[in-house]
C-alpha cells in the first residue's frame, strides 16, 4: 500500500490527529504525550502526516523561514513508527517537505537543521551536502555559528549547548528531536556513531545536525 502524506498548517490539527500522533510515539521512547504535541502544534507551522491506508504512520512539525537571509528547512518534534516501512515513511516525510521548499525558495540551496539522539537521524540527510557534524571534519567559525542559530531556534538555552560538539544538553526529558531507528542500523558509520557518545538521551542530551539541500537535488522533486 502506498505512503501518502498531507501537510497542514499546525492550526488545522484535530483532537483525534494529536491523539493519533501520541499514539505512535507510545510505542518508542519518545513517550510524547498529546498534550506536548499540542504545545509543539502552537510552536511550530506546518506539519506533515504520512498515511498508510487509514493508519498515521509517521508524523513531522517543521517550518520553512530564513534565518539571516538564508532558506532553511526546520524539522521539530517528529516520530516514525516503527514499522518493517519506517525508512521508506521517513523518506516520504521529507520529500514533501523539500517539494515544498521548492516552491518557497526557487532555485536556492536550502538548509535543513534538526535534532537527533542517535545515528538513524542521519538518515534524514542522505541527499544532502556539507552535512555538519560529519566525520573527519573540523566545523569552521561560520558551521559553528550556524549550530548556534539553530540551538538558539530549538529554544536550546546557550549555557546547555556545546558549539564544538554540537550536543545540547537536556533536562531530564526526552528531547523535542526528529525519533527514527533505522532498519539498518548495523550499516551506520563508526564515527557517526560516535557522535553520540557523550550525547545521554536519558538525560535529554541531543545533537544538532544540519546540511544543505541543494538547488539541483531539490529541482528534481519539483
Amino acid at each position: 500500500m502506498a505512503i501518502e502524506v498531507v501537510t497542514k498548517d499546525c492550526t488545522a490539527l484535530s483532537d483525534a490527529e494529536l491523539a493519533e500522533m501520541a499514539d505512535i510515539c507510545a510505542d518508542g521512547p519518545s513517550q510524547y504525550e498529546a498534550g506536548a504535541l499540542s504545545k509543539q502544534a502552537e510552536a511550530w507551522v506546518l506539519v506533515s502526516m504520512a498515511r498508510e491506508g487509514n493508519n498515521l504512520r509517521g508524523f513531522s512539525f517543521f517550518t520553512l523561514e530564513r534565518i539571516g537571509g538564508t532558506p532553511c528547512v526546520l524539522l521539530g518534534c517528529a516520530s516514525v513508527k516503527r514499522t518493517s516501512r519506517r525508512d521508506a515513511v521517513l523518506k516520504a516525510l521529507l520529500a514533501d517537505q523539500f517539494r515544498r521548499a521548492v516552491l518557497a525558495f526557487p532555485d536556492e540551496d536550502v538548509l535543513v537543521g534538526t535534532r537527533c539522539v542517535d545515528a538513524s537521524g542521519f538518515e534524514a540527510f542522505k541527499h544532502l551536502e556539507d552535512i555538519v557534524p560529519r566525520p573527519s571534519h573540523k566545523a569552521t567559525g561560520e558551521e559553528r555559528a550556524w549550530g548556534r542559530r539553530l540551538a538558539k531556534r530549538f529554544g536550546i538555552e546557550n549555557g546547555n549547548y556545546d558549539d564544538r560538539t554540537f550536543v545540547a544538553r537536556g533536562d531530564g526529558t526526552f528531547p523535542l528531536v526528529l525519533d527514527h531507528a533505522s532498519l539498518k542500523p548495523e550499516r551506520f558509520d563508526t564515527d557517526v556513531v560516535a557522535f553520540f557518545d557523550d550525547c545521554d538521551s536519558g538525560r535529554g542530551d541531543s545533537l544538532v545536525v544540519f546540511g544543505w539541500a541543494m538547488a539541483e537535488y531539490l529541482a528534481k522533486l519539483a
